[in-house]
C-alpha cells in the first residue's frame, strides 16, 4: 500500500465527510429552539462545583476592559489566510470562508438573537484587530484585548490520540512534517537540521518555495508516535499539531509560543508541559539528548501535558464556556443587558 493511500486511510485524523454530514443534519433543528433555552442553560452555571474554573477560563479568553461598540456598517474583507466580517451574526454565511469556521461559530451563535452584531475574523490571525473581534488565534501579548478567543477550526486543532506506546519504547529521534511557505521558524529549523541523523524532518504540500530536497513523504499521526520527540513549530499562527502531541506519550518540542488559541498556549510552562528550545535551535540537540538520558524527567513532562489536555475534554463545559464568552462579548460591545439576561 502506498504511503499516500496509507496517509488518507490511517492518518489518525477525524474524517471531514462525517463531520460535515453531522453538522448539516444539525441545521434541521431551528435556531429558535436554542435561543429559548439560553437563559435556562446559563442560570445553572453558578451552581456548578467548577464555576470558579469556568469563570477563570472566560476571563482568559475575553480580556476587554471597557465597552467598545461594534461599527455600524457591515463589512466583508477577504485576506490570504483570514477573513474580516462585520455585521449581524445571523447574516454570516457558510460560503464566506471555510465551512469548518461556519459550523464552529454557528454552534454558539445560534443560541443568541441573530440581530446581534460582531466582528468575526476566522482563519490564521497573527495580529490584533482594531475593534473587538472573535478570532481563532491571537498574539500572546498584554495588548491583545481586542482579540476574543472562541473554539474554532475544532476538527483540525482539537483532536487527540490514544497512544499505546510508552516513551521508552520510541525512537531516540525527533520528527517534523509540515508546510513551510512563509514560516521563518520552520525554515530556520530545516536549514539547521534537515538530513541530521537525529531528525526525521521534511516539507509536505505543493508550491512551498523551499529546496526540492526538503520535500519528504507524508507521515501519519500513528507514524509520528514512533518518535520520542515531535516538533511543534508555529506556522502562520500556532502549531496545529500541539494538542494531539500533548495527548500522546511523545513530547512536544518548540520555542516559546507567540500565538495562542482556545488551548491557552500562553499558559503552557516550558520544560513542564513541553520541551522549550531557543528560537535559533542552538540548544535543540543538547536538550533532546538530556531527556533521552533522563527518561524519568521526560515522563513527568508527558504527565503534565496529559493533565493540561484533560481540561478541554468535557464537551458540556466547553460549550458553557463558549456561551459565556460570547455573552460577555455582546455585553462589552453594548448590545446585551446583564440585568435582564443570564
Amino acid at each position: 500500500m502506498s504511503d499516500s493511500i496509507l496517509y488518507k486511510v490511517r492518518s489518525g485524523k477525524p474524517i471531514k465527510f462525517w463531520y460535515f454530514i453531522r453538522k448539516y443534519m444539525g441545521l434541521v433543528i431551528p435556531d429558535s429552539w436554542y435561543r429559548i433555552r439560553l437563559e435556562q442553560r446559563l442560570c445553572r452555571v453558578s451552581s456548578r462545583p467548577d464555576y470558579p474554573y469556568i469563570q477563570e477560563r472566560v476571563n482568559y479568553y475575553i480580556q476587554l476592559d471597557r465597552t467598545r461598540p461594534i461599527p455600524s456598517e457591515n463589512r466583508l474583507a477577504h485576506h490570504q489566510s483570514w477573513l474580516h466580517y462585520t455585521g449581524p451574526i445571523g447574516q454570516y454565511r457558510s460560503n464566506m470562508f471555510h465551512k469548518a469556521y461556519y459550523f464552529d461559530q454557528h454552534d454558539i451563535t445560534r443560541w443568541f438573537p441573530p440581530s446581534l452584531r460582531w466582528n468575526y475574523c476566522p482563519g490564521d490571525v497573527y495580529f490584533t484587530p482594531d475593534d473587538p473581534a472573535i478570532v481563532k488565534s491571537r498574539l500572546i501579548s498584554s495588548q491583545n484585548q481586542n482579540s476574543v478567543l472562541l473554539k474554532l477550526d475544532k476538527l483540525r486543532h482539537f483532536m487527540y490520540v490514544k497512544d499505546t506506546k510508552s516513551f521508552t519504547e520510541k525512537q531516540d529521534r525527533a520528527i517534523f512534517r509540515g508546510k513551510i511557505r512563509q514560516s521563518r521558524l520552520r525554515t530556520k529549523f530545516l536549514e539547521k537540521f534537515f538530513g541530521h541523523p537525529m531528525f526525521d524532518c521534511g516539507v509536505v504540500g505543493k508550491n512551498e518555495g523551499c529546496p526540492d530536497e526538503w520535500m519528504a513523504p507524508k507521515r501519519t499521526i500513528h507514524q509520528h508516535l514512533d518518535y520520542k520527540f515531535i516538533m511543534a513549530l508555529e506556522g502562520n499562527d500556532v502549531a496545529s499539531n500541539l494538542k494531539w502531541v500533548m495527548s500522546s506519550n511523545s513530547i512536544a518540542v518548540m520555542p516559546r509560543p507567540t500565538c495562542e488559541t482556545w488551548f491557552m498556549e500562553g499558559k503552557l510552562r516550558p520544560d513542564y508541559h513541553y520541551i522549550e528550545v531557543k528560537e535559533d535551535f542552538s540548544d535543540l540537540e543538547e536538550k533532546l539528548n538530556y531527556y533521552i538520558a533522563h527518561p524519568e524527567e521526560a515522563q513527568q513532562i508527558i504527565a503534565h501535558a496529559h493533565e493540561f489536555v484533560a481540561q478541554f475534554r468535557n464537551p458540556e463545559r466547553e460549550e458553557l464556556i463558549s456561551l459565556l464568552v460570547l455573552k460577555r462579548y455582546f455585553e462589552l460591545t453594548g448590545q446585551w443587558e446583564s440585568s435582564t439576561h443570564p
